[in-house]
């Protein structure tokens, strides 16, 4: 976020750097909802001819997402694949034993990712997005 303004591109189409929570929520927000929508308005022969093409670009989208705001907590993105795994197990239907596993996973995330503040200043992945811009 630059100034107010989201770059969409980045927010998006790339996993480097930092995001704070509102991008965050912003990203999930728009994902979830392009999600529910292709679901809703797609019919099964629709959605057999296009789903290998929505939901690949989907989870990349959110995987840069995640990424991001991983980073800005001082992880490791890679713990996006664990995130992204549980949501899979779980959408759109949620499955008995399935939601066991992926439930304590999505909350982690939800708190981590959603709740809780990105740390201080620079970290390895760059500066933080909150930081005033250098002159």
């Amino acid at each position: 976020m630059n100034g107010g303004l989201i770059d969409w591109r980045n927010l998006f189409l790339s996993a480097g750097g930092r995001n704070s929570r509102t991008p965050f929520w912003i990203g999930v927000t728009a994902l979830l909802a392009s999600s529910t929508i292709y679901e809703a308005a797609s019919g099964s022969a629709l959605r057999l001819l296009t789903f290998w093409f929505v939901y690949p670009t989907l989870i990349a989208s959110a995987s840069c997402v995640l990424s991001k705001r991983l980073h800005d907590r001082g992880r490791s993105g890679w713990w996006a694949a664990l995130v992204l795994l549980a949501w899979i197990m779980i959408w759109p239907n949620e499955h008995g034993a399935q939601s066991v596993i992926a439930l304590p996973v999505i909350i982690w995330a939800l708190v981590e990712l959603g709740v809780l503040s990105g740390e201080q200043g620079t970290n390895r992945f760059g500066p933080s997005p909150l930081a005033p811009p250098s002159t």
